[in-house]
This record gives C-alpha cells, sequence and structure tokens, in this order.
C-alpha cells in the first residue's frame, strides 16, 4: 500500500514537474537579460599593414670551379653538384655560368617578376656596386642577397667573407659591416657555407653598433659620428644559414654540395631524393634516384602527381609554421612577402634534411625546432604513397590515384570540431582547409567545416582571418556556383560580424553584388538570405562608397520586397539595411521616397517582434534624420514619418522606444528653429497661465473619491539653486522639471542598492524617487490629441496638453519659508492639469496648436518621464538641448553685449543637421567646485558647496530680492546643462556648454543585433541542453516546485480548522501596501508606498530592501510575480500607471536590477482614494491583464511587449480587483460603484461583456475566479458581503455576510478559505460554509499589542499560510496549527 502511494507521489510530481516545463517564462529573451550594446572592438592584426615584395635578387656565387679553398679537407668522392649541375663536367668558366643560370631559375620558380643580377666569383668592388645598384632600384622594398662560399675559405670571426681579387690571385675579405651598408634594409641574406652561423653572429653585433651610432648621433649633433652619413637600420633584416658556426657542409657524395640552396629552391626535387636515401624507402618496391627524375606533371598543375606533391608539401609546411610559431612572427614570415614565406617553408625541410647529417640551418629571426613535428609524418605518407604508383604510371601509363592527404585532413578537423571540450588548442588543420579551398573537389567540404568553425564564436574568425584566409573566400564570391551560396553567405556573415573593415575589400572587389543577388533570390532560405541582409547592411554602415555601391546595385527595392517576410530575423536585418543606406546619404533617401519606402516601414511598427519595431523606428529616425536641404515635399514626409512614429509612445518594450528617442533626435537637429520656438512658446506659456490661489481646494475629482486639497509650497525653499529660484519665481516650472531630472541624473545609474546595517532606510536607488518626479511630465503631457494616447479615459475629464497648466504666478506663491513640502508638490500640478482646458490654451500658443512640432515636443515630453530610466535619460538629454539654445537664443543683444558675457553668441537657429557643441569661444572647463547646481536635491549642501555658493555670490539660502526678468542672467543658462556627461564651467563669465544632442545619438540596438552574428548560432542554447548548469538548476527548481505542492497539498487534505499560529512578525520598513508570497521559496515581498522589502518568513530575515523608482507622488498598488516556477521576476505596478519588472532581488551576490518598465496604462490619475492599479498575470500564456482608474482592461502580451486588447469596461467608475482564468478565456472586474462584471476576450471589444451583477451596492474589495472548468466567482465589497456567482446564471448563487468596513480581503486557491482583513484592528478567516474559524486581534509576543488597522492582506498560493499587513508597519504570517503542518 505503501508503495502505491509513492509511486502516486511520483507521478503527480512528474505531472507538476511537466507543467512547470511546459509554461512559457516572460522577460527572459536576450533583450532582457543583456546591455543593449555592441561587442567590444578586438583591433584586427590579421592584415598585413606592411605588405611587402622582394624585388631584386643579387646570387654571388665564390665558387673557383677546379680550386678548392685551403681551410677544407674535402672527402673522396665529395659532394660536388651545384644547382644539380656537375662542375667537373664542363670547363670551369662555362660551369660558373651555367650554375648561375641554374640558380637563377630555381629563385624564378618562387618570385618571377624580381630583377636578378648574377655575380660570378666577383672582387669586394663587383659586390659594392651590385649591391648599391639593386638597394637603389627597390627604394623601400626587399632585396635578396644570396651568397655561396664553396669556393672560399670559411667566414671568419672578425664578421668578414670572402671574395676574390681581380687576377683570382688572393682571397679578399668582405666585412659584413660593409655589406651592410650596401644592402641596406629591408633585406634578406641567404648564406650557403660552412661555418655559416658565424656570419649571422656578426651581422647581429654590427646591427647593434649601428643602432647605438644612430643613438649618439641623435643625442649630439656635434659628435663626429653625426657629420658623417647615418648607417641604415638592420631591423628589418632576415638571415638564413646553411650551418652552425662551428658545423661543416655535409660531404656525402649522394647528396648536393649545395644541399642548402637545393632545400631552399628545389624542395621537392631534394625531398624525394632524400626519401630515397632512407631506409623505409625499401618498403615502395621499385623506386629508385633515377625514377624519381621521370615523375610526370608540373610543380604548378596541382592535377598531377608532381603539382599534389608540391601542393601537400606547402600545407604541411605552413601547417607546422603556423603551429609552432608564434602568431606575429608566422604572420611576419609567412604571410608578408611571397618569396620570404617560400623559403621559410622550404626552410622547415632543411631542418628536416640537414639535422640528419648533423647540420643545424640557423635562422634569424630563429625559430624553434620543427624537425620532429608529427605533420612530416603525414608528408612521408603522401610521398610513400606516389612514389608507390610510380613505376605502374611510368611503364604501363596507368592513371594517377589522387592523394587522399587533404580528405584525411579534413577529416581530422571534423573530429576536432565534433569531439573537442570547449577550452582546447586550435585544430591544427586549419591552414589545410585553407590550401584545401583551391580545389574543386573538397571545396564544399571545407567551406562546410570552415563555416562551423568560425561559428565557435569571434576568437575562431580572429584565428582563421590570422591564417590567411581572406583573400581565398573573397576571390570565392566570383564562383557562380549555386550550392556555395549557403556556406559564403555563412562565412561572410562571421566575418563581418567580427571585422567590420572588410566593407571596403568587398565593394573594391564588386563583392557586395553577390550577396545581392543572394537577398534578391526568392529561393533562398530566410536565414541565407537574413545574413546576406546582414552582410549588406555592414557594407553600407558609415561608407559612403558602399552605399553608392548597393544604391546602383537597387539594394532598396530589394529590401522593401522582402519587409514582409514570415522570417522576424530577415525583417529586422532589411530594415536596419534600409536604415544604414539612407544615413546621411540624400540620393538613396529620395530612392526610398521614390519607392514610398517609409509607408512600407510603417507595417513594421506594429510587428510582434520588438526587435523588428525597434529597426523599422532606426529606419525611419535615419529617414527623417538627413542632413541634406528640405523641399516642401520632403518637410510634409518628415511630419508624417514623426506622426507615425509618435504612435509608438506606449510601446511595451524600453527598447523601442529609446530607439524612438534617437528618431526624434533627428528630427529636433533637422528642424531646429522649429522646436527651439516651441520650446520658448511651451516656457512663456507657463509664465502668463494664471493659477488658482495656493490656500484654495481644488476640488474636482473626475472619478468622485471626495476631493484632496493640496497648497502649493513656496519656490524659496533653501534647496533651490538662486538661478533655479529665479526662474521658478517667474513661473517657468519647465525649467524646474528639467532642472530636477538633469539634476538627479548626475547621482549615478539607477542600479538599486541593498540597504547595509547601518541604514535602517533603504539606500535609495539614487535618488531615484526624485528623478521621476518628473513623471509629472508625463501627467502633464499626456493628451496628444491625435495620437489616441487618452482612448480610455471616458471623456468626464478636461486633461491639459503638456507643460502648458503647471506654472504658477510668483506673487502668490511666495510667502512661507517654513512650508516643510518639498519643494514643488506634484500633487499640486497633477490637479493642475486637470482642472486645465484646452480652449484656453489655443488662443495663447502661437504656433498651430496642433502643428507636429508642438505633437512631438509633447511626445519628448512624455518619454522624459519614462519609468526606464534609459528612456527617459535620452529624452532629457534631446529636451534640455533643444530649451538651452532656445533661452541662448532668445536673450536679448544688450546681455551679450555686457563685458561679462562676451564670449558667448547665440547659436544659429536655423542651422540644419549641425549643433552646438558649446557656446563660448572657450571649451567647458571641468568644475572644481560643486554649486548646488550640481549635488542631489535631496542632499544637504556640503560646507565646501556653501563656501564655492557664497564665491559666486549665489548663496543658497532664501529671501533675496530677484529681477522677474531671469533671462538676463548669465546664471540661468546652466538650467539645461546639467546631462549626464556634462562638464561645466562654474563661473559667472563665461558659460561653457557641450551639446546634448551629438548627431551620433545611437543606442547600440544595431551592434548589439549584430552580436548574433558573431556568436554562435549552430550551437544548442543552454537551457536545451541536458548537460548544462542552466539546465541542472531548472531541473532542481522544478523538483522543489513539485515537492512544495506535494507537502501543501498534504496539509490543506488534512483539514485547516484554524489558521492563527504566527509564525513570523517583523516590522517592515513603510507601511504595507501590497504583499505577495513567492509560490515556491520562503520569499515575500512587501510593498510600502515606493519601494519593496523581501523578508524569508522561515528565518526571520530581512533579505532586500530596494526603491522601486516610482515618483514621491504614486504608490504602488500592485504586485506579481512572474515565472515564479523559474527564473522569477517581480513585477510592481504604480497608480500612474507605470510597470516595473526586477530581477536579482534577494540575491546575495547581486544587486537588483530592472529588467524592464513600461506605461502599463497611460491617462492614469493617481489619487490618494482611487483604485490605482490592478493587474492580473497569467502565466500560461503571458499575458498581463491591467486596469485600474481607468475605462478600460488593457491585455498586455508580454512576448511581444505590446498590447493586443483594450476592454472598455463599460462603466464610469474605476476597476478596483481584476482575475481571470486562460482556459474559459473570462475576465473577472469587480468596480468601484459595486458592480461585477464578466468580459470575454475572445470578442469584439463592444461585445465582448457577457455578465453584470450589480448585487453589491459599495466598492468591490476583491474579485476571485475560481481556475477550474466549472469554477464560480466569489466576490465581496466594503460592507463585507462574499458573493459567489455562477457566470452562467443571473443572479448570485450564495451569500456570506462579514464585518464591515473591509479594507482587504484574498481567497486561498487550494483550501477554500477567505481572509478578510478590516479598520477595525482585527483579522477573520472564513472557510467556504461561511464559518468564522479563526480572529486574530492581538500580536504573539508583544505583550498581546492590538494589531494596527488592517492595509493588506494575502494568502500563500499553496502553504496554509497568510501575510498581513497592517499601518503601524508590522509585518505578520500566520499559519495552520503545528501538528498539522
Amino acid at each position: 500500500m505503501a508503495g502505491a502511494s509513492l509511486l502516486e507521489d511520483l507521478l503527480e510530481e512528474d505531472q507538476g514537474d511537466m507543467t512547470d516545463w511546459n509554461l512559457p517564462v516572460a522577460f527572459m529573451k536576450k533583450r532582457h537579460s543583456e546591455k543593449i550594446e555592441g561587442s567590444k572592438a578586438v583591433t584586427q592584426s590579421w592584415r598585413m599593414k606592411d605588405r611587402m615584395k622582394t624585388v631584386s635578387v643579387a646570387l654571388v656565387l665564390c665558387l673557383n670551379v677546379g680550386v678548392d679553398p685551403p681551410d677544407v679537407v674535402k672527402t673522396t668522392p665529395c659532394a660536388r653538384l651545384e644547382c644539380w649541375i656537375d662542375p667537373l663536367s664542363m670547363s670551369p668558366q662555362k660551369a660558373l655560368e651555367s650554375i648561375g643560370a641554374n640558380l637563377q631559375k630555381q629563385y624564378e620558380n618562387w618570385q618571377p617578376r624580381a630583377r636578378y643580377k648574377q655575380s660570378l666569383d666577383p672582387t669586394v668592388d663587383e659586390v659594392k656596386k651590385l649591391c648599391t645598384s639593386l638597394r637603389r632600384n627597390a627604394k623601400e622594398e626587399r632585396v635578396l642577397f644570396h651568397y655561396n662560399g664553396h669556393g672560399v675559405p670559411r667566414p671568419t670571426v672578425n664578421g668578414e667573407i670572402w671574395v676574390f681579387n681581380k687576377n683570382y690571385t688572393q682571397y679578399i675579405p668582405l666585412s659584413i659591416y660593409d655589406l651592410q651598408t650596401w644592402m641596406g634594409s629591408p633585406s634578406i641574406f641567404v648564406y650557403d657555407c660552412s661555418n655559416a652561423g658565424i656570419i649571422v653572429k656578426s651581422f647581429k653585433q654590427f646591427a647593434l653598433q649601428r643602432e647605438q651610432e644612430l643613438e649618439v648621433a641623435a643625442i649630439n649633433p656635434n659628435h663626429p659620428l653625426a657629420q658623417m652619413p647615418l648607417p641604415p637600420s638592420m631591423k628589418n633584416c632576415i638571415q638564413l644559414a646553411a650551418c652552425e658556426a662551428t658545423e661543416l657542409l655535409p660531404m656525402n657524395p649522394d647528396l648536393p654540395a649545395d644541399l642548402f640552396t637545393s632545400c631552399l629552391t628545389t624542395p621537392i626535387k631534394i625531398a624525394l631524393r632524400w626519401f630515397c636515401m632512407q631506409r623505409s624507402a625499401k618498403l615502395v618496391p621499385g623506386v629508385t634516384l633515377d625514377l624519381i627524375e621521370k615523375i610526370p606533371g608540373r610543380l604548378n598543375d596541382r592535377r598531377t602527381p608532381l603539382g599534389e606533391l608540391n601542393w601537400i608539401f606547402t600545407a604541411i609546411t605552413d601547417t607546422i609554421a603556423w603551429n609552432v610559431l608564434p602568431r606575429d612572427l608566422f604572420q611576419k614570415l609567412f604571410r608578408q612577402d611571397l618569396l620570404v614565406a617560400s623559403l621559410f617553408r622550404n626552410f622547415l625541410l632543411a631542418e628536416r634534411i640537414m639535422r640528419s647529417y648533423n647540420c643545424t640551418p640557423v635562422s634569424s629571426p630563429r625559430l624553434p625546432p620543427t624537425f620532429m613535428h608529427a605533420m612530416w609524418q603525414a608528408w612521408d605518407l603522401a610521398v610513400d604513397i606516389c612514389l608507390s604508383q610510380l613505376p605502374t604510371i611510368i611503364e604501363e601509363g596507368t592513371a594517377f590515384r589522387h592523394s587522399p592527404f587533404f580528405a584525411e585532413q579534413l577529416t581530422a578537423f571534423q573530429v576536432w570540431l565534433t569531439m573537442g571540450v570547449e577550452n582546447r588548442n586550435p585544430p591544427e588543420q586549419l591552414p589545410i582547409v585553407l590550401q584545401v579551398l583551391l580545389s574543386q573537389v573538397h571545396r564544399l567540404r571545407a567551406l562546410d567545416l570552415l563555416g562551423r568553425f568560425l561559428d565557435l564564436g569571434p576568437w575562431a574568425v580572429s584565428l582563421a582571418l590570422s591564417v590567411g584566409i581572406f583573400p581565398y573566400v573573397l576571390k570565392l564570391l566570383q564562383s557562380s556556383a549555386r550550392e556555395l551560396r549557403p556556406l559564403l553567405v555563412f562565412i561572410w556573415a562571421k566575418i563581418l560580424a567580427v571585422d567590420s573593415s572588410c566593407q571596403a575589400d568587398l565593394v573594391k572587389d564588386n563583392g557586395h553584388k553577390y550577396f545581392l543577388s543572394v537577398l534578391a533570390d526568392p529561393y533562398m532560405p530566410a536565414e541565407h538570405r537574413t545574413m546576406a541582409a546582414f552582410i549588406l547592411a555592414v557594407i553600407v554602415n558609415s561608407y559612403n562608397t558602399g552605399q553608392e555601391a548597393c544604391l546602383q546595385g537597387n539594394l532598396i527595392a530589394i529590401c522593401l520586397e522582402q519587409l514582409n517576410d514570415p522570417h522576424p530575423l530577415l525583417r529586422q536585418w532589411v530594415a536596419i539595411c534600409l536604415g544604414r543606406i539612407w544615413q546621411n546619404f540624400d540620393a538613396a533617401r529620395w530612392c526610398g521616397v521614390r519607392d514610398i519606402a517609409h509607408e512600407k516601414l510603417y507595417s513594421l511598427l506594429s510587428d510582434p517582434i520588438p526587435e523588428v519595431r525597434c529597426s523599422a523606428v532606426f529606419a525611419l529616425g535615419t529617414f527623417v534624420g538627413n542632413s541634406a536641404e528640405r523641399t516642401d515635399h520632403s518637410t510634409t514626409i518628415d511630419h508624417n514619418v514623426a506622426m507615425m512614429l509618435a504612435q509608438l509612445i506606449n510601446d511595451g518594450s524600453p527598447v523601442v522606444r529609446k530607439e524612438l528617442v534617437v528618431a526624434f533626435s533627428h528630427l529636433v537637429i533637422q528642424y531646429e528653429s522649429n522646436f527651439c520656438t516651441v520650446a520658448l512658446q511651451f516656457m512663456e506659456e507657463e509664465k502668463n497661465y494664471p493659477l488658482p490661489s495656493p490656500a484654495s481646494v481644488i476640488g474636482i475629482d473626475s472619478l468622485g473619491y471626495g476631493s484632496i486639497g493640496t497648497e502649493l509650497p513656496s519656490w524659496n525653499h533653501p534647496q533651490v539653486p538662486r538661478g533655479v529660484s529665479r526662474l521658478l519665481d517667474r513661473g517657468d516650472v519647465t525649467i524646474w522639471l528639467l532642472f530636477q531630472r538633469s539634476h538627479q541624473q548626475e547621482a549615478g545609474n539607477f542600479t538599486p542598492v541593498r540597504d547595509g546595517p547601518a541604514t535602517p532606510r533603504l539606500r535609495s536607488v539614487s535618488s531615484y524617487g526624485n528623478i521621476r518626479a518628473a513623471t509629472s511630465v508625463r501627467n502633464l503631457n499626456k493628451s496628444l490629441q491625435n495620437l489616441n494616447l487618452n482612448e480610455e479615459t471616458g471623456g468626464s475629464n478636461p486633461f491639459s496638453p503638456g507643460y502648458l497648466s503647471t506654472s504658477s504666478s510668483a506673487s502668490s506663491t511666495l510667502g512661507s519659508p517654513d512650508n516643510d513640502e518639498y519643494i514643488l508638490s506634484f500633487e499640486t500640478i497633477d490637479k493642475m492639469r486637470r482642472v486645465s482646458s484646452y480652449s484656453s490654451l489655443n488662443s495663447l500658443i502661437g504656433v498651430s496648436f496642433n502643428s507636429v512640432y508642438t505633437q512631438i515636443w509633447r511626445v519628448l515630453l512624455h518619454l522624459a518621464a519614462d519609468p526606464f530610466p534609459e528612456v527617459s535619460d535620452l529624452a532629457m538629454k534631446v529636451l534640455n538641448n533643444t530649451a538651452y539654445k532656445a533661452t541662448v537664443n532668445a536673450r536679448p543683444q544688450r546681455i551679450l553685449d555686457s563685458t561679462n558675457l562676451t564670449q558667448s553668441a547665440p547659436a544659429s537657429p536655423t542651422s540644419k543637421g549641425t549643433h552646438i557643441h558649446q557656446v563660448g569661444g572657450s571649451p567647458p572647463i571641468p568644475s572644481t567646485s560643486s554649486s548646488s547646481l550640481t549635488n542631489d536635491v535631496s542632499k544637504q549642501a556640503t560646507p565646501r558647496d556653501i563656501s564655492s555658493a557664497s564665491r559666486q555670490g549665489t548663496g543658497t539660502t532664501a529671501g533675496v530680492q530677484y529681477t522677474p526678468h531671469s533671462h538676463q542672467f548669465s546664471r540661468t543658462r546652466k538650467m539645461f546643462d546639467k546631462g549626464p556627461d556634462q562638464t561645466v564651467e562654474d563661473s559667472e563669465d563665461g558659460v561653457g556648454h557641450k551639446s546634448f544632442i551629438s548627431t551620433t545619438m545611437q543606442t547600440g540596438f544595431c551592434d548589439w543585433s549584430a552580436k548574433y552574428f558573431a556568436q554562435p548560432v549552430m550551437k544548442i542554447p543552454e537551457e536545451h541542453d541536458v548537460e548544462s548548469l542552466v539546465r541542472k538548476e531548472r531541473e532542481w527548481r522544478f523538483l522543489r516546485n513539485g515537492r512544495v505542492r506535494k507537502r501543501a497539498e498534504r496539509i490543506i487534505q488534512k483539514g485547516i480548522t484554524r489558521l492563527d499560529d504566527q509564525i513570523f512578525i517583523n516590522r517592515n520598513p513603510g507601511v504595507p501596501s501590497v504583499v505577495k508570497f513567492h509560490p515556491f521559496t520562503p520569499c515575500i515581498a512587501v510593498a510600502d508606498k515606493d519601494s519593496i522589502c523581501f523578508w524569508d518568513w522561515e528565518k526571520g530575515e530581512k533579505l532586500d530592501y530596494f526603491h522601486n523608482g516610482n515618483p514621491r507622488y504614486t504608490r504602488i498598488t500592485a504586485m506579481e510575480y512572474l515565472n515564479g516556477q523559474d527564473f522569477s521576476l517581480l513585477l510592481s505596478a504604480t497608480d500612474d500607471g507605470a510597470i516595473r519588472v526586477w530581477k536579482n532581488f534577494a540575491d546575495l551576490e547581486k544587486n537588483p536590477e530592472m529588467v524592464t518598465a513600461w506605461q502599463g496604462l497611460s491617462d492614469m490619475l493617481p489619487t490618494t482614494r482611487g483604485a490605482g492599479m490592478v493587474v492580473d498575470w497569467e502565466q500560461e500564456t503571458g499575458l498581463l491583464m491591467t486596469s485600474g482608474d481607468v475605462r478600460i482592461i488593457r491585455i498586455w502580451d508580454t512576448d511581444r511587449e505590446m498590447k493586443v486588447q483594450d476592454i472598455p469596461t463599460g462603466a464610469d467608475s474605476c476597476v478596483t480587483s481584476l482575475s481571470c482564468d486562460s482556459n474559459r478565456s473570462l475576465i473577472v472586474g469587480g468596480l468601484g460603484d459595486g458592480s461585477v462584471r464578466i468580459y470575454d476576450r475572445r470578442m469584439a471589444p463592444n461585445e465582448c461583456r457577457v455578465m453584470t451583477y450589480r448585487e453589491h451596492t459599495a466598492w468591490v474589495v476583491k474579485t476571485y475566479l475560481q481556475k477550474s472548468p466549472e469554477g464560480n466567482i466569489i466576490t465581496v465589497s466594503v460592507n463585507g458581503d462574499v458573493r459567489f456567482f455562477d457566470p452562467r446564471m443571473p443572479e448570485s448563487v450564495n451569500v456570506i455576510q462579514t464585518v464591515k468596513g473591509l479594507t482587504a480581503l484574498d481567497f486561498h486557491p487550494q483550501a477554500n478559505l477567505f481572509a478578510c482583513g478590516s479598520m477595525n484592528q482585527f483579522i477573520a478567516v472564513y472557510n467556504a460554509s461561511g464559518d468564522v474559524i479563526s480572529n486574530i486581534k492581538y500580536y504573539d509576543g508583544f505583550m498581546g499589542q492590538r494589531i494596527g488597522a488592517i492595509s493588506c492582506l494575502a494568502f500563500h498560493p499553496y502553504w496554509p499560510h497568510l501575510a498581513v499587513g497592517s499601518n503601524d508597519y508590522y509585518m505578520s504570517i500566520y499559519s495552520a496549527e503545528k501538528r498539522i503542518r
């Protein structure tokens, strides 16, 4: 029996587990978890800055055929062949000439275009003449000096080599120092003689001596050395020597005498001969040295045996070098100069062969030993396979079977890609993959593997570029093979995502045409067209030549055809591509106008994917942001685009709204003078608009909750800086709001900071609250008449259009310095906003009230109060800049003539597309003393502040006489120049000002989007990788969830007869207004007016406390845990309609961070008695229902981050509670007038209200819709009547009367309990039958202290726990009796 129940438990746990796995998670996309910015630009070192050529070659042969030098005793027989010629087989002179001619031919195989000069058995003068003439002709290019010293004595320890006198009767020494002087730099020296290492050493010593001479001459011009011609520096010289300083050359008669030269110039021939001389060659029957001479084919024809061997040899030596050498040395020796690269590849062979004869070739720069590298075995195998076929090919003429070498190396590369761990050494085969690209047979496979390698990340791209892949893949773009297209597009997308500088190479080689044809090809899969769009977007990015080339290639028309493709990433990149091609390129803009591109882009503004909407905003922003002169036609287009963009003002995604601000900033720059006029008119309007006297009470309350009167405080507040004060006396509230907002940006970023043990109250989020005080900006500018922003207001409220109504008259507001309210009561401004009406304003504004500029100004004011800090920061920059310019330009001329302002001249309001970086002639100077302007408003002035203020005559105390015309004082200019990055010259006589908008103001969205292509796209995402840490953590969380559900269910099944065991009590930092249990962890979130506290109710500890960031005059009215089953986020809603979502709360290692924020409801009216904002969250669908002091229920789709539906409530009062059931698509709303309304969201807006119950006579406190298919609706009003409704019945099916004066109520979803909290300081818990099971009136352990008036309560979704918050700051949790827990 026990076994059966255990099995049932496991099955149920699995079922719960499966539901958790299937639930969608909200706000967990990359745009939420990453900072929206591009990758840090890594400087790419693969591009050769100084590519070189060896243009001249000096072949100096000192053979003196027939006469052996005196210091070398030669064996008999001895190695005789020089350049594969036996000098004794012909007359000495002829032999010398033949050898010289042969050597030249051997070098010409590697560098056919160089100038070759032979110097056979020369004198010192001949060598000098030769070297100086070659250097003169080569100029800055490289010269090669090849020295064969087989017929002269060995080099001396003094650094000399030997040549002859004219009569060949003496050996004459030639100093390496002189040779350096004649050859100059850059040069390469090859020494084929015994003891050659001595020359290398001497060369280095002389080079060092030269450097010292150069230094002496530079320091002391009178030094004798300084009078002589300066010796050339030898830094760029390369040397190759046949052996060490103490070694003789091998004399084996089977080898050539110039073995080193043979290895360097005829590597395949000598390698095959050497292979045949090894014992292992006996395993290849029938191969002789004579047969080797007959290998068919040509070195440069890869289809022939000889050509294939040469190709394999190149691949192997390149690979060895790449794997052994440091990267920079590899680049210098193997990629900078073709001849040098060939010589060094062949030098690796020389090292292998000559070491077998006890000879160690030397190079400068020195290379690590490579003769034992494993790749040589692959070479031996390739030679073996080739030679084994020779007898039959030559004798019987059978066909040549190609080597499996490249196929096998590709397989090794594939194994590395599929089997390796992430942190490992790079694959050895990478240079071979490069060589394989030359072969048509393996090209497809090689490109596929290369693409997979590049997909590993930017490091792989950098590595491939450093190997030298670039010219190969650039050349392949000339191929017409369709099967290569997807691979090449993928590879190029990867390259350009890491190094965008390749745009120039592509355009130069007409590579852009390849990608234009891919993008225009309807048969190409969407992913590949997306990559082509990305590549083209990089080609046209801030690159005029690319823009022109792509415009001629018809890019705009091709992009417009694909704007509505079903693939979202393609839509996104096509829009970005359009935005970039016409950015500051007027020809493309007019091409777009002709194709009505802007109208076609409008459809993307309502795209379900936020990134696509964002890219459309970017494209339209650059469309209107062009700096060319405007015609009436283009101005009309700009206006239309602006009004279309303005509709996104309440988009759910901050990424989109940030891009929106940047788009408007382009418009503001373009029409600067018009916006300056609007800004001035808004400010003037405030000055002239009269206010009711401060004592009068505002009595209009559209929602009928009674009137709330607030006095307007005095401007003469000790914290108000004097310059601001003057403006405020005049009534410039706009300026005050801008000042206060920009002012607080100074306090730092908006990451909340937790309180430590020393701070009982939270450490505010850098004055987030005060900053957000400017949210009144939003409320002051709500009704953008043409933008449908006030659709839910019903129509009973007269709304002000903007800031216009918020001014004060100086005379009425001065006077009560002891008023202890904060500087400006925003509640008062809000009331003034609601009292004002349109009619009085139309007559006062000069510009047409509904002009586009006025509308856009209001949109920017609205965005300046955005709940997401980055959006508001950007908008504040734009507003500050314009308002600043407006006041500078409007300042009377006589002020500018006065002495203390001579440096400032007004900016021209008509200058299009430009902006002033500073008004004065002098640049801004960082402030050394911070005036009160640069301090946080809420902070007390420090002594330094006060001293600096008094020094400048701007004391912060009130009571000074002010002149009303504040714009005459230069001090007021400071209002607008405290943006986040500002440095302000803090003196009266010259005002530095840095422009807020730079023409390149960007959000980083496009660069962030490009990161997608730089990161692995083929890799399994971590959440789907069964072995990943992320997956294991999720598995653990889902198992924990299953346990919590099961244990809680067992307790509830036992039956709960009491619920008054106090398991937690603590004093909250603020009065609890909303409380929410986390469904699966012992964590409870408690919100007060503007902050959120987290408690561990098991341990009784405070986990976290941070500021929510809402303005002072608003309050948090709802909270929800999103993704409670997985990675939890907390959503908070405030009564101004703003929604904020937080992560990393209650996390000991990280600070709380805002994931997203948006205006859930516009035109909310923050009132102290309203319902505020109410929300209900559906995890299964990702939908968020929002309502409150409005006439609609707005449904947000958190996946799309957009509004999906507005359901009219059909009532004149506020919505006080929401509850929904996704299975039945029903939403139940309780209203302030007592009605309960049911809506079916599948129906049309005007038909979706399917039932209205009017049985309650007072404010509905709570509605609850049970989640089962037959679930009832339970509602309760302030009067305490709990009613049960069946959605199919017109009347309630049950009524339970509880106590009157209810302030809070909640239902337990599992246990059929409900709890009521009342103003009368007690809590009653009832069961489903209406019986009271517990009455709680006193706290435990507080000597019977009476509980306070209940402000909020909530049940745990699973455990039988009830959390209660009361007005006395206490937060307590009650549970069922211990015995059943």
